[in-house]
This record gives C-alpha cells, sequence and structure tokens, in this order.
C-alpha cells in the first residue's frame, strides 16, 4: 500500500516523517496554501518518490518544481481537463495523480474521462477551498468506481482510522494520503502518531 504524507515544508519534520516510513511524500507547489512549500526550500529532502501537488499551474512553474524538488510524481488538484494532463504527464515525463473531489456518485462517474490521460487519481471530499478539508466521505460512493486507473484515497483520515483503512476494499485502491489529522500546524505533521498509525497499518497487512 502506498502511504502519502503530504504538505510537507520543514527539514527536522521531513526527516521525522521518513524515519516514519511514509512510501511518498508531498510538497504543495501553490501558493494559495498554508502547506506551500515555499522558498528557501528545505534543507533537507527525503528519499522516498516526491510528489508536487499543483492548482491549474503553467508549464514554467510545474517545471520549475520538478527541477528544484527533484519530483517523481505530479498531483493535480485544479480544473485540469484529462487533455491538460495527458499534456502536462508528456512534457514532463513524470506520472500524474488527478485529484477528484467528491460529493456524490456523479463525482465518481467524472472520473471515468481521465481514464487513459493519469497514472493514478485521488479520491478527496468535496469542499468550497481548493485543497483538502481534513474531513472525509462516505467511501460507499466508491463502489461506483469501475475504471481501470489505480487510485489513492484521501480526506480526513486520522490517526486511530487504522481499522477504517483496512476493511475498505476496491480492487482499483492502491494507497491512502495522510495530512491535516496528523498536524500540529500547517506543514508540522505529528511523527509519533504518523509512526503509530503506519506501523498499524503495515503489521495488518503483512
Amino acid at each position: 500500500m502506498i502511504i502519502k504524507v503530504c504538505g510537507m515544508r520543514e527539514a527536522d519534520n521531513i526527516r521525522a516523517v521518513e524515519r516514519a516510513g511514509c512510501t511518498w511524500m508531498g510538497f504543495i507547489c501553490w501558493e494559495g496554501s498554508s502547506r506551500f512549500v515555499g522558498t528557501p526550500l528545505p534543507s533537507y529532502l527525503p528519499q522516498c518518490p516526491r510528489v508536487g501537488v499543483f492548482v491549474d499551474a503553467d508549464m514554467d512553474s510545474i517545471l520549475h518544481w520538478k527541477e528544484q524538488l527533484q519530483l517523481s510524481v505530479l498531483q493535480l488538484h485544479g480544473h485540469e481537463s484529462p487533455e491538460r494532463c495527458q499534456e502536462i504527464g508528456l512534457q514532463t515525463g513524470l506520472p500524474i495523480i488527478k485529484a477528484i473531489s467528491v460529493k456524490n456518485e456523479e463525482d465518481i462517474h467524472r472520473a471515468s474521462a481521465y481514464e487513459g490521460a493519469v497514472q493514478y487519481l485521488l479520491f478527496d471530499t468535496a469542499c468550497t477551498q481548493m485543497g483538502g478539508s481534513g474531513t472525509s466521505f462516505n467511501w460507499d460512493v466508491l463502489r461506483h468506481y469501475h475504471g481501470n486507473t489505480p487510485f489513492l484515497l484521501a480526506g480526513g483520515i486520522a490517526p486511530g482510522d487504522e481499522q477504517k483503512v483496512l476493511v475498505f476494499q476496491h480492487p482499483q485502491c492502491v494507497g491512502i494520503d495522510l495530512n491535516s489529522r496528523f498536524e500540529t500546524a500547517p506543514a508540522i505533521k505529528d511523527a509519533d502518531k504518523l509512526h503509530t498509525f503506519i506501523s498499524n497499518i503495515r503489521a495488518s497487512k503483512n
């Protein structure tokens, strides 16, 4: 299972979260976020794959952050069309995650437009602002997803939700995204809580 911890910024916290055992680490490259990675860059970057999170960014910005952070994956969290996602993937040579905001079954069907255009989907809770809300949606609605593109679950996954994650079953679910519910402040994660959560998930999967 991919366990992505998103919204990182501080070098010491990055080290601690890396030791906690995440699979991927996400850096928000959108200035509108309180978790914007900013400049100067963190003085330490993790060895695990780094995911850059963008919101309707132009190609110059994407290429800038790709180089600065040595990104391995791009997550598009805005209104990017399937064609735009495919174009970004071709120009950068990186896998693309397209975030889909979920409120109801119709949103799940909307994801089908991205079939073949992206390598992953990320189903997140619909909210009024861009980015996460820290709240969860009803995962039962994902039974209506019949696509072939693998996805990650996001949206308010919190300490203590291990069993909820473990009992969720879908053939295309390959991972989870953790962010605000593990924070002590924006972009600062509680590494001990993450370590406990990740260890519990790994132990149950073995």
